[in-house]
This record gives C-alpha cells, structure tokens and sequence, in this order.
C-alpha cells in the first residue's frame, strides 16, 4: 500500500491526513490555532503557532497510523488563501503577525483605487474585482506601515507568501521559495491570462517583484525534499499545492468543465470548473485559477466566495453562548418548521459576492416576541443556505451552465437542517460524497499524481462515491417568499459604515 499525506492549514485550525491509494483517510490529526482580533475588521494569526501546529498533526497522524515519515510518498498542501506572511527567508524572521484573509485594514487603499483605477482593467488583468479580501492590499499595508520593511523587500530580503509558501519553506528547511498558480491568483498581483506577476498590477499596489515568491504548476512537480530535521524525519517530495477551494473542486472529481461544488466550511465557497476558458463575471463572481498540471495550460473556474458560514456557528456558540456544541445548534434548529420570520445576514467583515460591499455589518432582521432560541439557531444555519443561492444563481448566469446537482463538502455539510434547506433554495439535489474531507483529499491527489501514486484523472474521478443525498421538497411560492425576506434583510445591512471610517 502506498501513502500520501496532506497537510491541510485552514482559518481555524491545522490537520495533516494520510491517504492510501483508493483515497481513503489511513489517520488524521487537527490543531486549533488562536485568532487574534486586533481591533474591529483587522483579524492576524501568529505564523509560528501554525507551523508548530502543522509539525504536531504531522508527528501524531503517523503515530496513529503507525507509519514512519518514509512511508509517505508524498505530501500535497492545501491553505486558506489570501491570507499573507511576510519574512526574510534567510533568518526566518517574521516581521509581524499573518494578515487574515478576513481583515479589512487595506480598505482605504482600495478605495482610493477604486476612485482613480478602473475596475475593467483590473477583472481584466486579475480576474478579481477590488477588495481587501485580496492579498495585495494587505502586503501594501504591511510595506507602509511596518518600520524598514520596505527598504528590506527591494533588497530582496523578504518574501511576502501565502500560508503554502510558509509550509513548503519550513518542511524544505528554507531551500523552497514557491506558491502555486492557484493562490497566485489570489493575490491580485497575477496576470490571469499568463499567469505570472504582472508589472502594471504590481506598480498599482507598489510591491517590489523580488519580495514574492515563484509561482509554479498545482501538480506534476517536486518543489522540494522535507529535511530529516523536520517533523517527517527524512526526505519526502513536497510535490503538490492548491489553494483550499480549489481543492476541494479537486477532490471532488471536478475534473470537466460544468462541474461544480460548494465548500462549507469557515466561509462558504462555490466553484465551477470553466475549463481552459476565461469567463468574465458580470455577477459579481471572480475568475480564478481552478489547477494546472505540469507544463499544460491552466484550468479556470468562477468563484462565489461567502467570508462567514461555519464562523457563525462559532460566533454563536462562543460569542452569544446561544449553544453549547453544533450538535446541540442542529437539534434546536430541527425542533421548529421554519425560522419564525427571522433572518441573519452575517456581514461581519462587509459582504462577499455577489456584493463586495465593505460598508456592509451584520443584522438580525425580523425579531417578534414570538421568536425563540430554536427560531434563531435555524435562521443562523439557513444564512449560508441563502447566501450560497446568491452565488449559485449568479453562477449559472455567467457561465451559461444550468447545473441540475450540487457537490458539497465541509464540516457544515453534517448539518441535516442545513443541507435540507439548502437543496429547498436552489431546487436541485445537493449532494455529499462518501469523504467529505475533499479539500485534503485533493491536496493529496494532486500530490500522488506528481509522483505516480495514481494514474489519471480517470482514476481518481472513479474513486468519488455519493453518501448522502437532500432532494427539494419546498414550494416555488414559499421558497421565492423567503428569498425576498433575505433580500430585504441584506438590503438593511448596507452603508452602516460611512464611507469615511473604511
């Protein structure tokens, strides 16, 4: 039997899984790791904890498999994007906290773009439109305010990396200097079109080209050996990158153009493969790098990106002390036939797609005194459902593709009022596959395809199996009515935050 580990860096936490060669999870092990809140908008993760967190899961999950570090073929890396470090790759020093992919502290930069740049040029150029999530107007952030980090960078003594280029320099022992050309594509920096750092694009954000790192292909190649020092214990091929949505379309065998799924996890992600075509967005939706393997040319897909799903379980069984578990959300969620008329728009860090509005601040809209603790944990699971209908219809909009099935994946997707819910908006089966763990899954097989662990797609699309599947059985009168209540609500979150404080 053969091996490959995934090692898989999210929000939240970190875990590394081992796969054998039928794709099927060997062991596992998860870490959380602290979220630090600065102050409203602005949300950092300390590099060092998630390293530390990364060597621990990859030390206990072969413990529990009882494998040594020799045993893996190779090791594939999947990262919550756009989140950014910056470093001298030569000490290690870090020069401040990661910036979250969350955090809105480069607003004012992008609004002042907006103003003086247009918006074409940059879908055009980016296939993104502009917005703080991006990892552009963090690094500019980082160059302007951090004291000699400027001056450091045009000398080429710091790189400013996504989580994957942090993971692949610390398992390589500091030789690896990559990141791969689907988290490339979240930086706002890259050429979509060719794929490498544009010079215009960096002159708009004034990042030095030497402080970023190589972009290389998702699959089909070894960027570098784990040293014997590191948490392997000896060399193994770190040979495989791709940004956590992307692989999670991986994973789930998305493989032709049409196909698509819808990742339920910290935030809810939706993609669909567009193939070797650029589709430009007139919905709102982003144009992005789905994989590439090897020498051949990129693959594209459309993104809807959602900043708070799985966030707001937590926030309600942290924040609100409203639940004590998810199970017990689930249970309180199930015991009522709908969500009493009350409606959550979960806007904490502005609104993703398909409005980008940063002004944007959450609400909770139509409380009566009827309302229970039951009706709220309801309205708190169907925000995702409501916020990934947003999404789904733009998507066939753009792309033209009527999908008549939806792929998902996540930790969200255990939630039986949820995925009920959410096949009653879109009107279409919602469907979950066998290992819901695909965003590792598909680090793992774009891992074991650069070193022959598995064949072809082929193979890997015949080793996807349906588990579960949630049919529609809500109304066209009932769900169009709800779907205006949402609607109204998100209108009520918008311009809350006047434009001078962005």
């Amino acid at each position: 039997m053969q091996y490959i580990g995934a090692l898989d860096q999210g929000t939240t936490s970190t875990r590394f899984i081992i796969f054998n060669q039928k794709g099927e999870i060997v062991s596992s092990h998860q870490v959380e790791h602290q979220q630090i809140f600065v102050q409203p908008g602005w949300v950092e993760h300390d590099p060092w904890e998630i390293w530390d967190n990364s060597s621990e899961c990859i030390n206990k999950a072969l413990k529990k498999a009882k494998l040594n570090g020799c045993d893996i073929k190779g090791i594939g890396i999947t990262n919550q994007r756009e989140t950014v470090i910056a470093w001298n790759p030569k000490t290690g020093k870090v020069w401040h906290n990661a910036i979250v992919w969350q955090d809105l502290r480069g607003s004012d930069l992008i609004n002042r773009l907006k103003a003086e740049v247009d918006a074409d040029f940059l879908q055009k150029k980016s296939g993104l439109i502009f917005s703080p999530y991006f990892a552009a107007s963090k690094i500019a952030w980082l160059l302007d305010n951090v004291d000699g980090l400027r001056a450091e960078a045009e000398k080429g003594n710091v790189v400013f990396g996504t989580i994957d280029t942090w993971l692949v320099w610390n398992l390589t022992g500091g030789k690896a200097l990559v990141t791969d050309v689907t988290n490339a594509s979240r930086y706002m920096l890259m050429n979509i079109k060719t794929c490498q750092w544009d010079d215009q694009l960096l002159e708009l954000f004034k990042v030095p080209k030497q402080a970023l790192p190589q972009i290389v292909p998702s699959s089909g190649v070894v960027y570098g050996q784990t040293v014997p020092g590191g948490p392997l214990r000896c060399e193994v091929p770190v040979c495989g990158i791709l940004g956590d949505q992307q692989a999670a379309l991986f994973g789930q065998a998305c493989f032709t153009e049409g196909l698509g799924k819808s990742t339920y996890g910290t935030g809810c992600f939706l993609l669909v493969n567009t193939g070797e075509k650029l589709v430009k967005s007139e919905q709102g939706l982003l144009t992005t790098v789905a994989y590439q393997i090897g020498d051949h040319k990129p693959v594209y897909a459309l993104e809807g990106s959602i900043a708070v799903a799985g966030s707001l379980v937590q926030w309600a069984r942290d924040n609100l002390k409203l639940v004590e578990n998810p199970q017990e959300l689930d249970k309180l969620a199930s015991s009522v036939p709908d969500c009493g008329g009350v409606y959550v728009v979960p806007a904490f860090s502005g609104l993703f797609a398909p409005y980008w509005r940063s002004d944007a601040r959450g609400v909770i809209a139509g409380l009566t005194g009827f309302v229970t603790r039951a009706h709220l944990c309801r309205a708190i699971l169907e925000a995702t459902a409501f916020q990934a209908h947003d999404i789904f219809k733009g998507m066939e909009k753009d792309s033209q593709i009527t999908m008549t099935s939806l792929k998902v994946d996540g930790g969200l997707t255990n939630s039986e009022p949820l995925m009920e819910f959410q096949a009653d908006l879109l009107g279409i089966p919602v469907i979950r596959p066998l290992i819901v763990e695909t965003t590792a899954l598909g680090a793992a097989y774009a891992a074991g395809l650069s070193v022959g662990v598995w064949k072809d797609f082929e193979e890997l699309s015949s080793y996807w199996k349906e588990d579960r599947q949630w049919v529609p059985k809500m109304g066209d009168e009932e769900r169009t009515r709800k779907i205006r209540f949402w609607q109204k609500a998100v209108n009520r979150t918008l311009e809350w935050v006047p434009a001078e404080q962005l």
